[in-house]
């Protein structure tokens, strides 16, 4: 049996004498003349079509929504950071095609898998649609196909879930088909790292898997990490974003805790981050948001109860960010008070619907948590977000009414009882909103020195 040495990560890795359907993927891989197929073209998936249609593979990307697959095959962008321009020429080229034909599963020789995994109202990881779309991939799958899931789960999925039901057609894993995690790691809108030069950690179902996988992506990224199996790179994806919700809940309890002794929590900051070593900064808001943080962490403390073991930090840091939207709430109310006025019947404002600045993504955001505790207390709500100009269904608040984004103009703003700063869009005109509104709470200390209407919180 032959030994492969990954000097990267410092361990040796046994492989077995790949298959010929294996052999036979490897080279269709190496020289890019294989198809690959990304199921999902959300937020992740369109990305990757992207990655990979720069680099010369031709991409057949599958989404059950009609919008998109008709957006997508006419080469128009539907998320707000990818130009229209580039993805036209890239379906003209040939090289991205769209379709809602489940039966064309079996074209591809990589399928990825990019499909939400949220929670269930009891905080349980739902995994519905990653066990549907794996439904349709069996029915399909013929030798030589690798299938890589990239949603983000807990350790266990890609051998426990997926390879069952894989395998129920008769194929065997590691020998007719191969199987692979590698979890993605977008950040959309940053303008400093994106889907090609992120680094990918990449685990298989088993060797050869791995590197057929590891193949695949070093096609179209700067660097591949590969870990010994796919439940440790589940695992490293649960950690990085578990990383960022416990360090966010830290800096959230402490602006509370601050804000009592009259303390400025980013004065504070930005002197500790004058430390060159041992701090690492995060700034509070108004609670956590995005598909990732306050989703992952509990995946892994669902898992963690079949082995009997408790995680009280993570479940900590969940309480805390997620009573942050009560705490701005609770602020607002006390700001209202001071001023004579009862949060019934009194006209709020929000600025950003997004879950963070200069992204059209309004995910798991804290504005609908904000938005739905100020109807219930009888407010008046509109918001103002230009990279949200239509509010979106959302299912974790489906009775949230329809709204549009409004004109952020000095008459609105005079017209508000109170302004909330939600999310720090870059374009927001601040002064115009010091100047203009009677009330300002913010929760992302934007107006730091200005006193007066504007309420930290």
């Amino acid at each position: 049996m032959a030994r492969l040495v990954l000097p990267r990560l410092g361990y040796p890795m046994s492989i077995q004498r790949p298959s010929p359907t294996a052999a036979s993927l490897r080279r269709r891989l190496d020289d890019r003349t294989a198809t690959v197929g990304i199921i999902g073209l959300g937020y992740v998936g369109l990305p990757l079509a992207l990655a990979f249609a720069r680099q010369e593979f031709r991409v057949l990307g599958f989404d059950v929504d009609p919008a998109k697959v008709e957006s997508l095959s006419a080469g128009r962008s539907y998320i707000e950071h990818i130009p229209s321009d580039e993805l036209a020429q890239l379906v003209s080229a040939g090289r991205i095609a769209a379709t809602g034909d489940a039966d064309r599963l079996g074209e591809p020789d990589a399928l990825l898998l990019c499909v939400p995994t949220p929670l269930t109202p009891q905080r349980e990881p739902d995994m519905s649609f990653v066990e549907a779309t794996a439904g349709e991939v069996a029915e399909r799958l013929r030798p030589g196909q690798l299938v890589v899931l990239e949603s983000t789960t807990y350790p266990g999925t890609t051998e426990e879930l997926l390879r069952p039901l894989l395998e129920r057609g008769g194929l065997t894993c590691g020998e007719d088909f191969f199987l692979a995690y590698s979890p993605e790691r977008e950040d959309p809108a940053n303008p400093s790292f994106s889907t090609s030069s992120i680094p990918k950690v990449v685990g298989g179902a088993d060797p050869i898997s791995a590197e057929l996988a590891e193949a695949l992506y070093h096609g179209v990224v700067q660097r591949t990490v590969r870990v010994s199996s796919a439940r440790t790179a589940e695992a490293t994806k649960l950690m990085e974003n578990i990383f960022r919700a416990v360090n966010i809940a830290l800096v959230n309890e402490l602006k509370m805790v601050y804000d009592r002794m009259g303390i400025d929590i980013w004065e504070v900051l930005d002197a500790a981050e004058t430390k060159p070593f041992g701090f690492m900064r995060f700034d509070p808001g108004p609670g956590w948001g995005g598909h990732c943080i306050p989703v992952d962490p509990f995946y892994l403390s669902w898992k963690a109860r079949e082995y009997g073991a408790s995680t009280r930090f993570i479940e900590l840091a969940g309480e805390v960010n997620i009573a942050m939207p009560q705490y701005v709430v609770r602020k607002l109310q006390a700001a209202l008070n001071d001023r004579g006025k009862p949060v019934k019947g009194a006209r709020v404002l929000l600025l950003g619907l997004a879950y963070k600045k200069d992204v059209a993504d309004p995910r798991e955001s804290p504005a609908f948590e904000i938005m739905d505790l100020l109807l219930d207390l009888g407010a008046e709500v509109s918001y103002h977000d230009s990279h949200v100009p239509q509010a979106p269904p959302m299912r974790s608040w489906p009775d949230l009414p329809p709204m549009r984004s409004v004109e952020l103009t000095e008459e609105a703003l005079r017209d508000a009882d109170a302004v909330v700063v939600v999310t720090d869009h870059v374009a927001v005109d601040y002064e115009l909103v010091l100047r203009c509104a009677p009330l300002v709470v913010d929760t992302r200390g934007i107006y730091r020195h200005s006193g007066g209407q504007a309420v930290p919180a």
